[in-house]
């Protein structure tokens, strides 16, 4: 049987999101087709929506639907503390835990490997809001991979000649886990983390 070429693009469409192989693809485009007309409808237009609707904050990098994010406007933040994520996702994890700071989002990490440099990320905003905004402590929150301990060093390096202190998140163990289960390099990092109690 021949595959119908509107199908197989739609096929491809959902390909490109991460963390969906062609099986799933091929699952969530049979789901579309069985769809109501209206419910299909509505789908494409939230899709249409987002992208016409969320854009990035001029200030940090956050996704808002206005001039600039929430966590900008908002005046009882503190305002002497950042965050540096590579995502705009990451910051959320930081909202549910209780933070109350400044955010700056990069854009990505460093990865040569796939063609993304320091131009690419939002670097030099970064520099301009340290050196304009007085801040005390700049938290550097990449994720603990190649890539972001790469990042991470690479903006330590460029922030040493402001008066700030640099810091990156400890990495361990998490809660509930046994010691057996953990690999040498988490437990290395957790080492290397400890504080007296």
């Amino acid at each position: 049987m021949k595959e119908l070429p509107t199908y197989q693009s739609l096929v491809n469409s959902f390909s490109k999101l991460p963390g969906i192989g062609v099986k799933s693809a091929e699952r969530m485009a049979y789901a579309v087709l069985q769809m109501k007309e209206e419910d299909a409808l509505s789908f494409a237009t939230a899709i249409q929506k987002a992208k016409s609707d969320i854009h990035k904050c001029p200030v940090c990098g956050l996704y808002e639907e206005g001039g600039s994010c929430e966590v900008c406007d908002d005046e009882t933040r503190e305002k002497n503390t950042l965050v540096v994520v590579s995502f705009s996702k990451d910051a959320l994890a930081f909202e549910k835990c209780g933070y109350r700071g400044q955010y700056h989002v990069l854009g990505g990490s460093l990865s040569p490997t796939k063609g993304i440099g320091s131009d690419q990320l939002d670097i030099d905003k970064l520099l301009s809001r340290v050196e304009n905004g007085g801040f005390e402590e700049v938290i550097l929150a990449t994720n603990p991979t190649l890539e972001g301990e790469t990042t991470a060093l690479y903006i330590a390096k460029l922030l040493e000649k402001f008066p700030v202190n640099v810091t990156r998140l400890a990495y361990g163990l998490p809660m509930g886990a046994s010691l057996d289960y953990a690999d040498s390099l988490t437990l290395g990092k957790a080492l290397e983390g400890r504080k007296k109690i």
